[in-house]
């Protein structure tokens, strides 16, 4: 399970129920077992939550209530994807970005060949695959999805497409409403999924803490990128705190070297609470306080403590929408102490402490599921909650379609004026090139 010095990668942030709108993958019938296996997940669930959860009062949830309805609704499933979307539908009733069902996993690699993302309040096609069938139809980064099988995307439900998609129900075929910069005219594209058969999961554990859950966020091997411009700027792209004390000291020792620091967070899921904390207590003079934890019986203050020698020259932080979690703590601490300043788009509003429960089902052949359970929400120094809310930088700068389709990076460009250096948004668009995961 999560250990409780981690804060989860998982970004998912709203309620609507949209499962129901949507295509469904596997068609398999239900048996009486798959029915039966189905409601003693739902009932070990429930049960997670109503023991671990971090508000006694379920934030105004009936929790019994809603359990015996998605009950009853198991009854009605006429598909295997079904039952799992009626037990995911009854814990998204807690409206919580950290409290998820995770089910049992599929036995396939599945590659969409293609990753989105929130800009302001559109969606675009931010990567596609060379060689997929995504290219092959015409897909393009830069083009504005405009829906994915009669789903309209938005800021506040987009974490429930790679729900579905990625973990739930994932489907063979998507069929895309997309418009490319410049064109005044959508155009509908239908893209086969490439899916490949692997071994099952024997335990979630490594399968939850890889990320798999949420590919569409993080899906690099690469931990930390750095560029270097003469003694003036040093540029960090930190892909997420899932990393080590050493490693944040090792970059921080190699950033004291320089005028100004960009600690580019874009794209950032979040990770461990303590690499938080060393990175807060490497970029500050003082014992600085993060948050306080609010947990079921007791509220906990956490704090970084100031390491020795810590950098001191200017910090520049980028964020986006795909900023969660930790990296949205640590631009938030930056605004309240004025020490950076935050470039980019509002981050994701994904901000509670979870642990994840594993747990099995089945006879003879088991399956491994879980949940992921917000044991704490975190309040920052002003007394104000980040969850559904996020970091609003002090400059938000966000690039346009035909900044995606041309490999153009503005807001970096931007952040390094700041820094005195010239780098110009093409250049900044190639420093760190994207790289697809092996097929």
């Amino acid at each position: 399970m999560f250990q409780k010095n981690r804060f989860p990668l998982l970004k998912f942030l709203s309620i609507a129920l949209i499962f129901v709108s949507l295509p469904i993958g596997s068609l398999g019938q239900v048996s009486g077992g798959d029915r039966g296996m189905a409601e003693s997940m739902l009932d070990n669930v429930r049960d997670s939550i109503k023991k671990n959860y971090f508000d006694p009062a379920f934030r105004g949830v009936d929790v019994d209530y809603v359990f015996e309805q998605a009950k009853t609704r198991l009854q009605a499933a006429n598909t295997r994807d079904s039952l799992m979307i009626t037990v995911a539908s009854a814990v998204m009733a807690f409206d919580d970005s950290h409290t998820t069902f995770i089910p049992p996993s599929q036995a396939a690699a599945i590659d969409y060949g293609w990753r989105v993302a929130m800009i302001g309040d559109e969606c675009y096609i931010t990567r596609v695959r060379p060689g997929s069938d995504a290219e092959s139809k015409g897909l393009k980064p830069g083009d504005k999805l405009i829906s994915i099988d009669n789903f309209k995307p938005t800021r506040k439900n987009l974490w429930q497409m790679f729900y579905r998609y990625f973990l739930i129900a994932p489907t063979a075929r998507v069929n895309m409403v997309v418009q490319s910069p410049g064109e005044a005219q959508s155009k509908t594209l239908s893209i086969d999924t490439k899916i490949t058969k692997t071994a099952k999961v024997i335990s979630l554990q490594n399968y939850y803490d890889r990320g798999v859950v949420k590919e569409g966020w993080f899906d690099t091997k690469k931990l930390h990128e750095f560029a270097e411009f003469g003694s003036d700027l040093l540029i960090w792209k930190m892909h997420t705190f899932a990393t080590s004390d050493q490693s944040i000291d090792d970059a921080v020792g190699r950033a004291k070297k320089f005028k100004t620091l960009i600690l580019d967070l874009r794209g950032n899921g979040g990770g461990y609470v303590d690499a938080l904390k060393r990175l807060v207590g490497q970029v500050m003079e003082k014992d600085t306080k993060i948050c306080d934890q609010k947990m079921r019986k007791s509220t906990k203050p956490q704090t970084a403590k100031a390491q020795s020698d810590p950098f001191k020259g200017k910090i520049v932080v980028l964020v986006d929408h795909d900023s969660a979690s930790a990296s949205e703590l640590f631009a938030r601490v930056m605004q309240l102490e004025a020490r950076g300043k935050i470039i980019g788009d509002r981050s994701a509003g994904a901000v509670m402490e979870s642990q994840f429960y594993e747990m099995e089902a089945g006879m003879g052949q088991n399956l491994w599921y879980g949940a992921s359970v917000t044991i704490a929400d975190l309040i920052m120094s002003d007394g104000k909650s980040l969850e559904k809310i996020g970091v609003t930088p002090d400059e938000v700068m966000l690039p346009t379609g035909k900044d995606l389709s041309e490999n153009r990076d503005p807001v970096l460009s931007y952040a390094a004026t700041l820094a005195g250096v010239e780098l110009s948004a093409e250049k900044a668009g190639m420093l760190f090139p994207y790289e697809w995961p092996k097929e």
